[in-house]
This record gives C-alpha cells, structure tokens and sequence, in this order.
C-alpha cells in the first residue's frame, strides 16, 4: 500500500525459487494399497490419456488485493491478523481490527483512484492459466495442468482454494498432485513463508491429522513447492525488455544518462536482522538485469512502503526520487523489481505519489510484468523444471532464518519437506 499512507502495502508480492527447483508426484503404482483401511475411498483422480503423471495442479500464491471497494475491510482485516507479516505482539487479536478499521476509508479512497479495485486477481488468473496452456504442450507426462490462485488476504483465499481442490478430485483420499507455485519472486518468510504457513494450516485441517486423525493419510495431495526463482533467465529477460522499451522513450542524447531505480517492498530491520533472505534475493535480481542490460546506466536499489516509526530497510524509493531531482537529476525510471504485476504499490504509490508528485515528465516506471509473453513463458520453464527435478522444494527453503523463533514455520518447512518421500 502507499508508503505514507497505510501498512496494507507491507511486504507485498516477492519471492520464490530457482529454475532448478522442483518435484514429480505420483500415486501409488497398487491404488489398493491405500484403500486397505476404506473401501469406499473414491478412485484416483482421472489420468488424463496424454499424461501418466497428470492431472496436475498448480497453485499460484500470492498476497492479493481487494478486487472492489467493499472487499477492503476484510482484506485489511486478514492482513492485519497475519503475525507473520505485521507482528504486533499479545496485542495482536485487539490491535489488527482497530487498525483495520480505522485505515480502511482511506484504503477504499486509494483503490477507487485505481479503478474501484486491485486488479492482481484478474492477472493472477491470466497469468496461471495461460502457464498452463504452455505446460500441457512442453510436459505432457504431468498434463493437464489445471490453475488455482490462492490468496492470503483477498478472495480465493487458501482455504477456498484447498476446497476446490477437493471438489474437483484432487486429495481427500483420491491422491493427486499439486505444486505450489510462489509469485513472489524472491523469498521472505513475511510473504512466501505467511503463505506456505496458511497453506500447510488448512492442509492440515482439510486432509491432516485434524480431519483424518493421520498425520499423512494415504490419498491426501502430494505437495511440491516452487519457493523462489530470482534469477531465473526469463524472468531477467522479461525485465530487461521492459527496462529497454521504456528507455527508448527518451531522447537519444539524454538515454545513457537516465538513472534506474529499482523498486523493491521493504521489510523491517528486525526482519532483516533475524536473516530474513529476501534484501539479498531481491539484489541478485538486480544484478542480474543490469548485467543482461549491459551495466551501461547508473542504477540503485530502493525500497518502497515503510511504515510506522520502526527502522526498515532503506533507502526510501520516494526520499531517493525527491533528493535526485533536487540535484537536478530529473530522467528516472522505476522498475517495480520484486512485483509479478500490477497492483496498490505500483499503480498508486509509485504511480500517483511518486511519479505524480514529482512532476517531471523524464521521471517513468516501466510496464508490469502482467501479461508480458516473455514472462508467462518463464513461468512455464520454470514449472517444467520443477515437474522433472523429483525434489519437493529448494534446499534453502528447508534453512530456517538464524533468528527464528516460530515453531509453525519449522513444521511447514518440515512438511514441505518431507513430500520428497512421495514423489
């Protein structure tokens, strides 16, 4: 959310892992096997005649966004709640709501200057089910590939998404596979890790040992994870094209000369300073853009969307545009660097408070990624090479962060984990 205006916008949209990273699910070769103790359990989910290993589901995560006006007292609500992601200690069950309410009119008053609601969810979907189309063609042993969004905060949320799952033949002893498939592209424990937490809660509670008594019923989902990707080669080349396109637009004597800034969410340093990877994630991302784009222009990483009092991680994306243009430095791009898509951050808070309050026409952000065909196809890469690795997710996502104190995070990454045994 906007960086002087609200929290809604902390540790939005990052995340996720390497081309390398990945997992192959089946079901057990004698369906009999888990059907010993009932048998009345449904068959396995119907194997679709191009793919042995199919259908597959892939679940896209991310943070969501409220997709009208309405929706954004819940939304703020449920982000409000997430200790994960804003800890406010004992207090938390009375703070969360108070602050939710309290920001919520000028919350609505932001999303109606964007066009009445967030439009990830309508990318999010875009995105996730043209990958698939894409999937089907280059893995058909896993095909069909069948797309789900699950949100932390805005509708489908996660519990909505499992239970779709559920209705549409995957789990609940039918078996089945699905990966989850993180939109942030680089890893934070704030938003990759809230969301493979709500995952692993409403597994449990849908399939684990709250609903079965089991703590691995036969039958249930067989997870994998794609945890973080930031330096995958599509996802550079997707970036650099926009960067590229977006200097063509000045003029051939003040091109070399246009300053890029790379725009990232911020975290809190107590966040940082328990080893959260995200800050170093976020930067290899950087580098590896600036190399593909020849490191022929001065460039900085920046960090949007701090809130309250607290140190975070600076320096600040709208300090560093106002002091720049005070040294008379008016050509700059923003590049959204850590969002697969639009949403508040970009579309208000770089756009409108940024970008609008500086004044200068040389001051630009380049296109999202949103619908970008480059970046749609390194998602499918990246899903392929997860599909044939036979591994459940990457090593460093098993690597809790030095400081960490949260037995729920150590559980989910013990899971996740521990799905390797099924594939």
């Amino acid at each position: 959310m906007a960086l002087r205006t609200t929290p809604l916008a902390q540790l939005c949209k990052r995340a996720t892992l390497s081309s390398s990273s990945a997992s192959t699910l089946t079901w057990p070769a004698n369906s009999s096997s888990w059907r010993r103790n009932n048998a009345t359990v449904a068959p396995p989910v119907t194997q679709d005649s191009t793919g042995s290993k199919g259908p597959t589901a892939m679940v896209f995560m991310n943070m969501g966004g409220p997709s009208t006006t309405d929706e954004v007292g819940d939304f703020l609500s449920r982000l409000f709640a997430d200790k994960d992601l804003i800890p406010l200690g004992r207090l938390q069950n009375y703070l969360g709501p108070l602050i939710a309410r309290r920001r919520t009119p000028k919350i609505q008053k932001q999303y109606a200057e964007i066009g009445g609601g967030s439009p990830i969810r309508k990318w999010s979907e875009y995105q996730a089910a043209e990958m698939c189309k894409i999937l089907d063609k280059i893995s058909p042993e896993t095909a069909p590939h069948k797309p789900y969004v699950a949100f932390r905060y805005a509708d489908p949320l996660t519990e909505e998404m499992y239970t779709k799952l559920i209705a549409d033949g995957f789990g609940a002893g039918k078996g089945g596979r699905a990966v989850a498939f993180t939109q942030y592209p680089q890893y934070s424990c704030s938003t990759t890790g809230s969301s493979l937490n709500e995952l692993w809660k409403w597994r449990n509670r849908l399939e684990g040992k709250r609903a079965t008594g089991e703590v691995d019923p036969e039958g249930a989902i067989k997870w994998s994870v794609i945890d973080r990707w930031p330096v995958h080669p599509g996802l550079v080349e997707a970036f650099a094209r926009n960067i590229e396109a977006t200097l063509a637009t000045y003029p051939e004597e003040r091109r070399d000369k246009v300053i890029l800034l790379f725009s990232a969410h911020s975290l809190p340093m107590s966040v940082v300073n328990r080893g959260d990877p995200y800050p170093a994630e976020v930067g290899a991302t950087v580098h590896a853009v600036m190399h593909r784009i020849g490191m022929q222009h001065p460039y900085r990483l920046v960090w949007q969307s701090q809130v309250g009092p607290q140190p975070w991680l600076g320096a600040q994306t709208s300090d560093t545009v106002e002091n720049l243009i005070k040294k008379g430095q008016t050509d700059i791009i923003l590049i959204p660097i850590a969002f697969t898509s639009d949403h508040i951050e970009t579309l208000y808070e770089l756009d409108k408070e940024i970008i609008g309050e500086a004044g200068h026409e040389g001051v630009k952000r380049v296109e999202s990624l949103n619908g970008n065909p480059v970046f749609i196809q390194a998602l499918a890469d990246i899903a392929k090479a997860h599909l044939d690795s036979g591994i459940s997710c990457s090593p460093q996502m098993s690597l809790r962060c030095p400081g960490c104190v949260s037995e729920r995070c150590a559980e989910q990454k013990k899971f996740f984990a521990g799905q390797v045994q099924h594939l």
